[in-house]
């Protein structure tokens, strides 16, 4: 099955050619001692739990080694987004200086994450550029707030999803480049899940996620966003916005029979979970101003037999 291209897609697919045609930094060589190591990995360990219950329950269905490296991968991620969202004062400097500490071969033995991290971006070959184009998508929101279209709706989510979901694919392994398109259009549905899960609270941080042309199309200004009414045109609009959403999670699917077969559940609960989150923005009427939508623990542990089964076919 070849993933159905469109204009948004072609961008996003040359941005990811671009990272892996520079590649990796070759070898990989202890970057410390294996119990200081052990402790960093801890460290992103608790990271995770403590800001991604579903993330933490996906990678803990990865072997050890690889539920460690991604553990490492989403503390990257998370130290980077909490830099530009949550420092105060100037943040380019915050944001180099985490920049020079992720990117060292030997990071200090004060910074866990960025030993972690390290030791999994050589240990697996990740192409440096995916943790690059990450930081860079990252710090558009120091300025940028809004999106015209969807297509630069996708491009703002390529860097700051796609890209995790493309290490992600160097940790678990995969069959080769054809599996890049899956791992975009997946990143790209996890964050649309997020963006539409989190309306309400963006907008309290001065922020909309939403394609303006698609609001104007469905008779919506920032105006109803402020408001936080339900109305018709609302629910048109986010039903329309589900539908896409639902048929990204549809199309990126393929890509797991991609992964090493050791991976594929948990990528898969991963996606699964997540797209959980869509039905119960329905449940909610499409109430995003209000209430969170969300997953409980039985929600999310009745739909893993599924996902497995769904996963080995």
């Amino acid at each position: 099955m070849v993933a159905q291209s469109r204009t948004w897609e072609n961008r996003l697919l040359s941005l990811a050619s671009e990272a892996w045609h520079v590649g990796a930094t070759a070898g990989h060589a202890p970057i410390a001692d294996e119990s200081v190591l052990q402790e960093a990995y801890a460290y992103c360990e608790n990271v995770t739990a403590e800001h991604s219950r579903s993330f933490h329950m996906a990678s803990g269905l990865l072997p050890l080694e690889k539920r460690n490296a991604v553990r490492a991968l989403y503390a990257f991620c998370r130290i980077t987004d909490d830099i530009v969202d949550c420092a105060q004062g100037d943040v380019q400097p915050k944001l180099d200086q985490w920049h020079q500490e992720a990117f060292s071969h030997r990071p200090s033995v004060d910074k866990p994450a960025a030993m972690a991290w390290a030791d999994t971006r050589l240990r697996y070959q990740i192409p440096l550029r995916y943790a690059e184009q990450l930081i860079e998508g990252v710090s558009r929101d120091m300025v940028q707030d809004r999106y015209g279209t969807f297509e630069d709706l996708a491009t703002y989510s390529y860097g700051v999803a796609s890209t995790v979901g493309l290490m992600s694919m160097h940790i678990i392994g995969f069959s080769g480049p054809e599996a890049i398109p899956y791992a975009i259009k997946l990143g790209l549905a996890l964050q649309m899940t997020n963006i539409l899960r989190d309306v309400g609270e963006d907008w309290q941080r001065g922020r909309l996620y939403l394609p303006q042309d698609e609001l104007a199309e469905f008779g919506l200004t920032e105006a109803d966003i402020a408001a936080g009414i339900v109305s018709e045109n609302w629910r048109a609009f986010m039903r329309f916005q589900i539908d896409r959403n639902r048929q990204l999670y549809e199309e990126a699917w393929p890509g797991i029979a991609m992964l090493h077969k050791d991976g594929r559940f948990a990528i898969a609960a991963a996606a699964g979970l997540y797209q959980g989150i869509l039905d119960a923005i329905e449940q909610n009427d499409y109430d995003v101003f209000s209430q969170r939508a969300y997953i409980g623990t039985w929600g999310k542990l009745s739909r893993l037999p599924g996902l497995w089964w769904r996963s080995r076919k």
